[in-house]
């Protein structure tokens, strides 16, 4: 039996939020559409309605048969999961006089309530709605409010039913995750068996059973997701999983070299293909971004293909897939946006059955586990880097020149990070070369008329939002001058200093 607690969806934005808080309380959980609960799942402990961009009132609003577990298990509604529960139960939401958004703080707390146990008077919450609880459901009665919000937070504690019209899951609440574990633990009576080591003998049993004999193949990409996925598979099957490493020629400097020597050192067996002559001839003169995305993206099945190929009696292919590429996350028309993905898009003719072994799994989850199989430190906390590799990062066509002069800025730039112990506090960084761009310079007694590179270095959690590193002057000065004196065809540095949302982290 794996106990867990089933997150609804309802389009939110926070929702895998939510997830990663009760996973980082050793407690498992799954985020499923609203209109999906598990009807039948003994293994449900408890159920909570996460946030959403409609009213209840919208006639397009999601909407979920709250008999399916009210009265049967713990439930917990947040923000619209709050509203639509009490709006379905009887009570009333209307409008606010305003849009409650950003900090607030808790004027009154029943700390009697088991959600509010060990809360502190006046604990700060983040809002963000735009409608309002203003009556509650028979039997229902508040328990937290803030001098604008009277019925900031429910229970009907015979029920097992609680509601908060506050973001528990986000930072800005200050005891959200005692809110969170008041409920997951306490009420939900979770064991909190959920670990990385847990995961790891309860994975590599279900591998050997799913896997028996079979010969498996893997793509790697140098990635913490796909390395992490190899030696949890290697330590079940050992030599039945065959590696397979493309390089397509736009890796950071020297990164084939290094990461197949870091593969041969944790014994996997590995075939490293140079490919990169393919895909400089198939993205000769190509700009347009997304066109050079499925270049990359079709060179790399046909080269993979090839590869696969030659293990005739291979039954299995593995993905590093995690969580949150599986999620389906809604948008506010209710369509699918991200659904199930299948890395590179690799074709059906291969034949082979699928074996995602990190498919439940966040990325700093993903971390915990390579921890958890002894895998080095420089692997394990890499930042993440595109698939198709610095040919996102350097805007206009793609040529080897442009490459090598990339790969020796961003070199340095990352090299610099290291050294001067930044790296770690950083989730990404990289080097983007802007080949179609020319500044003046002037260096020794020459002009020079060469190309700007602009460095990119963010800080986040999930990537979903992201917000410009603020790296100390010194360091951004040490680094520019070192690109602009080492790497011919540089110029002039800039910083970016822009967040996520509006802009992307990447610039292509």
């Amino acid at each position: 039996m794996q106990e867990k607690i089933i997150i609804l969806d309802f389009g939110s934005q926070t929702t895998q939020l939510i997830a990663r808080r009760l996973r980082e309380m050793d407690t498992f959980c799954e985020i499923l559409p609203y209109n999906k609960f598990p009807v039948g799942d003994k293994d449900v402990i408890g159920v909570i309605l996460a946030g959403s961009p409609y009213s209840v009132y919208d006639p397009e609003a999601f909407k979920v048969d709250l008999s399916q577990f009210i009265g049967k298990m713990p439930v917990l509604g947040i923000c619209y999961g709050a509203q639509f529960i009490s709006h379905t139960l009887g009570g009333r939401v209307e409008p606010a006089d305003s849009r409650e958004y950003g900090r607030a703080n808790l004027t009154t707390i029943d700390t009697t309530c088991p959600l509010f146990k060990g809360f502190e008077a006046n604990s700060q919450v983040w809002m963000s709605h735009g409608d309002t609880i203003t009556a509650l459901p028979d039997g229902f009665r508040c328990v937290a409010s803030t001098d604008k919000v009277k019925f900031a937070a429910y229970a009907a504690e015979d029920k097992k039913v609680f509601g908060v019209q506050f973001h528990p899951e986000v930072f800005h609440s200050l005891q959200g995750t005692q809110l969170l574990k008041n409920f997951v633990v306490d009420i939900c009576g979770s064991h909190q068996t959920w670990s990385p080591a847990n995961f790891v003998d309860t994975t590599v049993q279900e591998l050997k059973e799913q896997i028996g004999n079979d010969r498996v193949i893997l793509g790697l990409s140098g990635g913490v997701d796909s390395s992490v996925a190899a030696v949890l598979l290697n330590r079940a099957i050992g030599r039945q999983l065959t590696c397979i490493f493309v390089d397509h020629g736009m890796l950071r400097k020297d990164e084939f070299k290094n990461v197949m020597r870091d593969y041969e050192c944790l014994g996997l067996n590995v075939i490293g293909v140079d490919a990169s002559d393919k895909f400089f001839k198939d993205l000769e003169g190509v700009t347009e971004p997304e066109k050079k995305r499925k270049i990359i993206g079709r060179d790399f099945v046909e080269v993979f293909d090839a590869e696969a190929k030659k293990i005739t009696d291979a039954k299995w292919l593995a993905q590093g897939t995690i969580y949150p590429d599986r999620i389906e996350s809604l948008n506010i028309t209710g369509k699918v946006i991200k659904s199930h993905h299948n890395v590179g898009g690799l074709p059906e003719e291969m034949h082979l059955s699928l074996c995602e072994p990190l498919k439940w799994l966040f990325k700093d989850e993903v971390r915990r586990v390579g921890r958890q199989l002894g895998m080095p430190e420089h692997l394990i906390g890499r930042h993440p880097f595109p698939g198709p590799g610095l040919a996102v990062r350097i805007l206009g066509a793609i040529t080897r020149e442009k490459v090598s002069v990339l790969q020796e800025a961003d070199n340095i730039f990352i090299q610099g990070l290291r050294d001067w112990g930044l790296y770690d506090q950083v989730w990404q960084a990289g080097a983007i070369l802007l080949s179609e761009v020319r500044s003046v310079g002037v260096m020794g007694d020459e002009r020079t008329y060469e190309n700007p590179v602009a460095l990119r270095a963010v800080t986040s959690t999930d990537a979903m939002t992201a917000d410009w590193a603020h790296l100390p002057y010194d360091f951004l000065a040490k680094v520019s001058n070192d690109i602009i004196n080492k790497v011919r065809g540089v110029n002039r540095v800039c910083y970016d200093i822009s967040s996520k949302p509006p802009s992307t982290i990447e610039w292509e």
